[in-house]
């Protein structure tokens, strides 16, 4: 039985990677938002920090949810989620694109859905009809 939900959260763990790269904002800012080009996301903004003395953290706004990063240069470590909504966008080709930019080792997954319909309308406090809501798309 497939579960109805709204979205799909992939948190990901990136072990030993490239620590050079990971302090890089310029160039992670360019590698989250060519993830979300590459699952097929549409892209609204984007916003990248770099911390002193090391570290970045940022966000890619999609369409379709978000992508947000924080790098730990000094430990060769980032963390990164992958929420998506809709069924056009694959957050796992984008868990794919930055585990090979930031040259991970290894990684580790969690993929928790969001969003669950049934709950969503179990605690509604009115009737919840979603075909009634037009695409603002």
């Amino acid at each position: 039985m497939k579960i109805e939900q709204l979205g799909r959260h992939i948190l990901a763990e990136f072990y030993n990677c490239d620590k050079e790269l990971l302090n890089d904002h310029k160039l992670i800012e360019k590698f989250m938002v060519e993830a979300a080009e590459e699952s097929k996301a549409t892209v609204v903004t984007s916003n990248f920090h770099l911390f002193n003395p090391w570290g970045v953290s940022g966000v890619v706004v999609i369409q379709e949810s978000h992508l947000t990063i924080h790098t730990w240069p000094e430990y060769g470590y980032a963390a990164v989620d992958f929420f998506t909504c809709g069924d056009e966008v694959n957050p796992w080709t984008a868990f794919q694109y930055m585990k090979d930019k930031l040259k991970a080792e290894i990684s580790e997954t969690t993929e928790v859905p969001r969003g669950i319909v049934d709950k969503i309308k179990l605690h509604s406090k009115e009737e919840i009809n979603p075909t009634s809501f037009k695409a603002t798309v």
